[in-house]
């Protein structure tokens, strides 16, 4: 339970001290540096990344989801290619789908819609088992690991209109 509560605290901000969540959860600060360890250790905690709005950035910044339909290897499934993938160093995660018909998505990031194109093209598209891509540009953010990304309430701003 006290992992769990370490987790979702974590996973909402990285930044946060084993006192500040010791604090919040009512645990002594040692027991809770302890199990950060551990989970570390156990690949529990996989890593700690930094949350970029590049929206409020002047640089551009592009994303897009991938569709990937594949053929699979026999005696290897999807774990072959999505290994060989997941290397790349455009690409942000790949999933294994279901109910779709892409196997996989892929989420990747450049610096323009021509290098996330040529990416898909020359080095996703032309791997031996790769059936079809179909690319999807991401046009813009709301939320993105728990975080609402846009400064707007969301309120409607219409003028009513009245009989």
């Amino acid at each position: 339970m006290i992992r769990k509560k370490i987790l979702e605290l974590l996973e909402t901000n990285s930044k946060l001290t084993p006192a500040e969540i010791a604090a919040m959860i009512g645990e002594n600060e040692s027991v809770v540096a302890d199990e950060i360890k551990a989970m570390e250790n156990e690949k529990i905690i996989c890593g700690y990344h930094t949350l970029i709005n590049w929206d409020k950035v002047s640089e551009e910044r592009v994303s897009a989801l991938i569709g990937v339909k594949i053929s699979p290897v026999r005696g290897e499934g999807f774990d072959r290619i999505s290994t060989r993938i997941s290397r790349f160093e455009e690409v942000k995660s790949v999933f294994l789908m279901s109910g779709s018909s892409n196997d996989l998505i892929l989420s990747i990031e450049g610096d323009s819609l021509k290098e996330v194109s040529q990416f898909v093209y020359e080095k996703i598209a032309t791997m031996d088992t790769v059936v079809s891509t179909a690319t999807y540009f991401v046009l813009k953010k709301y939320k993105e690991h728990k975080v609402i990304l846009t400064d707007d309430t969301g309120a409607d701003e219409r003028i009513q209109i009245q009989p």
